[in-house]
C-alpha cells in the first residue's frame, strides 16, 4: 500500500528544462518585492504585485504621449499637425476640451460638438470665458438643458467611444481660434475664449443655437472678446 503512494507522487526530472523568458502579452508576472516601504498589501515587509507585460512596454512611452495632449489639441488642416512654431493651448482650454468629450459620453452622443465644447467650458469653471457665461446666466444646467432638447436623446443601449470624434462644426472651431490667435501677431497661448468664440464663430452648430437661445449676442461676444488673451495668466497654475 505505500509503495502505491508513493508511486503516485510526482518525480522531477534531474535536468530540469529552463523557463523561457518570452511570453504572451496577456501573461502576468509576479516578482517580490521586498521593500517594507511599500504601501498596502504588505506582507512581512514583502509585496506580490502582477504586473501584466505589455503594460511595461507601454510605460516608457506614456511621458511622451501625455506631454503630446497637453500641448495641442486636434487640428483639421494636416500641415499644422507637426508645426512647432505654432501657438500652443492654454491649460484651462486642454482641460474644457477634455472634459466636453466627458460631457458627451455621458450623453452617449458618438461625436464631440459645439454644444459639447461649451458644456467643457463650463465644467472647468475657472477661465474668463467660463466665468463670462455664468454672469450672463449661461449656466452648465441649462446648456445641457437646451442641448437635449436640441439634439435629443441617444438610445440607452447606445455607448460612447471613449474619445468621441469631432464634428466637422467642432473641429472648425478649434481651428478658427488657432487661425485668429495667428492673425494677432500677439505671443502666448490660445485661451479657452478663443474656443468659446470659434463655437459662436458656427453659425449654424448646435453650439452657437443653445448660446443664442440663451441670451447670447454678437455684442456680448465682442465685449469677451476685448479680454481674449488675458486666460494665459496662470493657466497651467
Amino acid at each position: 500500500m505505500a509503495a502505491r503512494s508513493l508511486s503516485a507522487l510526482p518525480i522531477s526530472p534531474s535536468n530540469p528544462q529552463p523557463i523561457p523568458r518570452s511570453a504572451p502579452d496577456s501573461s502576468v508576472s509576479l516578482a517580490w518585492n521586498r521593500r517594507p516601504s511599500c504601501p498596502a498589501s504588505s506582507f512581512n515587509g514583502r509585496r506580490l504585485s502582477a504586473v501584466p507585460l505589455r503594460s511595461r512596454r507601454l510605460v516608457r512611452g506614456f511621458n511622451s504621449a501625455v506631454a503630446t495632449v497637453l500641448l495641442s489639441l486636434p487640428t483639421g488642416k494636416p500641415e499644422r499637425a507637426s508645426a512647432d512654431n505654432l501657438p500652443k493651448w492654454s491649460a484651462r482650454a486642454i482641460k474644457s476640451f477634455a472634459m466636453a468629450e466627458l460631457e458627451a459620453r455621458k450623453l452617449k452622443y458618438p461625436n464631440t460638438g459645439t454644444e459639447a465644447l461649451v458644456m467643457g467650458i463650463l465644467v472647468e469653471g475657472t477661465s474668463l470665458a467660463a466665468k463670462f457665461l455664468r454672469a450672463n446666466g449661461i449656466t452648465l444646467f441649462k446648456v445641457r438643458e437646451e442641448t437635449v432638447n436640441l439634439l435629443g436623446k441617444s438610445d440607452m443601449y447606445f455607448f460612447s467611444p471613449e474619445h468621441p470624434p469631432l464634428t466637422e462644426q467642432a473641429q472648425r472651431a478649434l481651428d478658427w481660434a488657432v487661425d485668429v490667435k495667428l492673425k494677432s501677431g500677439k505671443s502666448g497661448e490660445i485661451t479657452t475664449t478663443h474656443l468659446l468664440l470659434g463655437i459662436w464663430s458656427e453659425k449654424e452648430s448646435a453650439g452657437h443655437k443653445i448660446l443664442s437661445s440663451l441670451g447670447f449676442t454678437d455684442e456680448k461676444a465682442e465685449e469677451l472678446a476685448k479680454s481674449m488673451d488675458k486666460d494665459v495668466i496662470m493657466s497651467h497654475k
